[in-house]
């Protein structure tokens, strides 16, 4: 496949810059008529390429499996996220017991990886809805998020995607997220600044009022943690 390196210095400003083109992952129409299995294989020989030209010795014990260890990796793993097919079934509930304040998931463990470099994004994330009728079962909001954190991503981008999705799942758009991570292609590559990470936020419905959103923001600075 010919790569355009027309608008190198482009990209190269957009990557450093951790600019998002859209709150939609950019895919191809054709993303998924291969089937994993293909993919794994295609992605293999070209781990391969990759290793073989920075002169590693492939028949090594060490690295004879390397290839197909990261393709396997990129597919069922770390980018299992980009097949719609995995989406988690967020089914809801009736609130029969008629909870009417925010309910809060803090402290979500997000692994993604920065579209840029495909380098870790390691943090967490903080969710909050307010139901106007429906919940949603706790451990499906941390589904989700690790559904989405798992493709190539832009922070802002996933932050956006949580919150659509939790209130498509919720009917309501009284949703909100903060994601608090650090990138380590800041952290161990580039300016390599190992203390600094990134915050983003979004607020739907409700969460748009100051008095809301402030109490969500108190919400997740509580000291809670237990040892189970």
């Amino acid at each position: 496949m010919k790569i355009d390196n027309t608008y190198d210095g482009f990209f190269e400003e957009i990557g450093d810059d951790h600019i998002s083109s859209s709150s939609e992952t950019p895919l191809r129409d054709d993303a998924f008529e291969m089937s994993d299995e293909e993919k794994i294989e295609s992605i293999e020989a070209n781990v391969y390429d990759i290793m073989h030209t920075l002169g590693l010795d492939l028949t090594d014990d060490s690295l004879r499996g390397t290839p197909k260890r990261v393709a396997k990796m990129f597919v069922k793993e770390i980018f299992s996220g980009l097949h719609p097919k995995r989406k988690p079934n967020a089914s809801t509930f009736e609130n029969k017991y008629k909870y009417g304040e925010m309910l809060v998931e803090k402290n979500i463990t997000v692994y993604s990886t920065c579209e840029h470099h495909l380098l870790p994004i390691v943090g967490k994330a903080h969710i909050a809805y307010i139901s106007k009728g429906n919940v949603v079962g706790l451990s499906k909001m941390n589904r989700i998020v690790d559904y989405y954190a798992k493709r190539p991503q832009v922070q802002e981008r996933m932050t956006i995607q949580i919150v659509k999705e939790l209130q498509k799942v919720l009917g309501t758009n009284d949703v909100a997220c903060v994601v608090d991570a650090k990138h380590l292609c800041v952290n161990s590559r580039g300016i390599r600044d190992i203390d600094s990470s990134t915050v983003t936020a979004e607020f739907g419905g409700k969460f748009k009022d100051p008095s809301v959103k402030k109490e969500f923001l108190d919400y997740i600075n509580l000291e809670t943690d237990f040892k189970i």
